[in-house]
Order: structure tokens, then C-alpha cells, then sequence
């Protein structure tokens, strides 16, 4: 997987060489500018995974500059200011940003918010991605999305619910990554499956539901793995047809 490339957006100098200094000792790339333009000229330059923008950027207006990406981006953005009230929140996600941290902030907590912004992205663009495919295979199963079935590595089918359906179909476009109980629910939510992620004995018994059905011994499970401290993981690649 490619090293993220973060770009870091203060016109305060020494705040800004600072975020990117933490920032590379963490193992992301990392560039840092103070404006607008600086924005604009790394974006044409090449990709860019994450911003961390500071709300007051001199006669600039960071929330502006937020919106402006949000007409021709994607990328995830995190707020950064000294304005910690709500409603200085609340002005930062109506412009569009992912998250809002309030300065001054622990470095290691910096760094914590990145990497959760960056893989609720990831994943939410693996899920936008892989639920367009028709076909899954993994560890000899098929299972095809357009006639709801899965084929067991013999070649029988074995009959699974709707939400034993969607809830693989989750785990097979997150493959090999942990999932929390509320990553999946919401998750479970995109495919039109209500969920309540609040409610994590719901998912508990749904995934040994799931595991009854594709785990040769459902009580030692290798597929549908128990990931200590943060849910469940689909412990084998997948292979994906159009």
C-alpha cells in the first residue's frame, strides 16, 4: 500500500514545520503550505490523501478554502484551530471537512485522528468499489452478488439470509482489515440492511450466524477471525470480477 501523502496547511511557519515534522516521524509523507494558492498548486501537482487545514490562514478563510476543495474533491480534510466551541465546529463540518481538532492538541492525537479518518476513507471507498462487483472468491467460496448466492469450495450452495448476505459482502470488501461492530453496522446501513450501531450483541450474533454457514468449525472460526480490541476481520484475500 502507498505511503499516505498528507498536506499540511498553516500560514503559521513554526506550527506548520512542526505538523509535518510529527507527521513524518509517523511514516506519512507529508507536505506543508501556508495559503490558498499553496493548496491549489499541490493539488494540480499530484495526489494528496488527507489535508489538515487551520481554520484562520491570515486574510484567508480556511472553511472557504474547504468548500472550494469540496466542489472538485474528495479528499478528506481535518479542520485545525484554536477555536474550540461547538459552533466553530459545526462551521467547519457545514464547509465539508471530515473531522475538527481544536488547538492547542497533543501530537499523538494528531496523528491518531489521521490515521481513523484515513481508514474510515479507505474503507468507504473499498465498500463503494467492491459492492459494483458481481463476483467474489475467497479460500475456494464464490459468491455472486447479482444471484445472491454463495457456492461453497465443493460447488453446493449454501443458503444464507439477507443479512447473513450483506453482512459477508461487507467483510468481502473489507478484506484482511479489522472492523469494528459500528464499522460494520454502518457499513450494513450503505447496503440498505438497518442496523443499529449502538447494539453490538446484534452484530456478535449475526457473525456467528455467518460463521455457521462458511466456517468448517464454527467454534474455531479461520475465516471470520474475532480481532481482540477492535471486532472482526475476513482473514483471507479476495478476488474480485466485474
Amino acid at each position: 500500500m502507498a505511503i499516505p501523502r498528507l498536506l499540511v496547511v498553516d500560514d503559521d511557519a513554526e506550527m506548520c514545520s512542526m505538523m509535518v515534522g510529527w507527521l513524518q516521524r509517523n511514516g506519512f509523507s507529508v507536505a506543508g503550505v501556508q495559503d490558498g494558492a499553496g493548496v491549489a498548486q499541490q493539488m494540480a501537482a499530484g495526489r494528496v490523501d488527507l489535508i489538515l487545514l487551520d481554520v484562520m490562514l491570515g486574510d484567508e478563510s480556511g472553511l472557504r478554502i474547504c468548500q472550494q476543495l469540496r466542489q472538485e474533491h474528495d479528499v478528506p480534510i481535518i479542520m485545525v484551530s484554536a477555536l474550540s466551541a461547538d459552533d466553530n465546529r459545526m462551521a467547519g463540518y457545514r464547509s465539508g471537512a471530515d473531522d475538527y481538532i481544536a488547538k492547542p492538541f497533543n501530537p499523538e492525537l494528531l496523528v491518531a485522528r489521521v490515521r481513523a479518518v484515513l481508514r474510515r476513507t479507505r474503507r468507504a471507498a473499498s465498500l463503494a468499489y467492491r459492492r459494483q462487483a458481481r463476483v467474489y472468491r475467497f479460500a475456494g467460496w464464490r459468491y455472486d452478488t447479482r444471484e445472491a448466492s454463495a457456492h461453497a469450495p465443493g460447488g453446493f450452495e449454501v443458503a444464507l439470509s439477507t443479512r447473513e448476505r450483506q453482512l459477508l459482502q461487507v467483510f468481502l470488501a473489507n478484506p484482511e482489515i479489522p472492523l469494528s461492530r459500528e464499522e460494520i453496522a454502518e457499513a450494513m446501513d450503505v447496503l440498505g440492511e438497518s442496523t443499529d450501531p449502538a447494539e453490538g450483541r446484534a452484530i456478535d450474533m449475526l457473525v456467528g450466524r455467518l460463521r455457521s454457514k462458511i466456517e468448517d468449525a464454527p467454534k474455531d472460526p479461520v475465516l471470520i477471525r474475532t480481532a481482540r480490541g477492535v471486532g472482526y476481520v475476513l482473514a483471507c484475500p479476495v478476488e474480485v470480477e466485474g
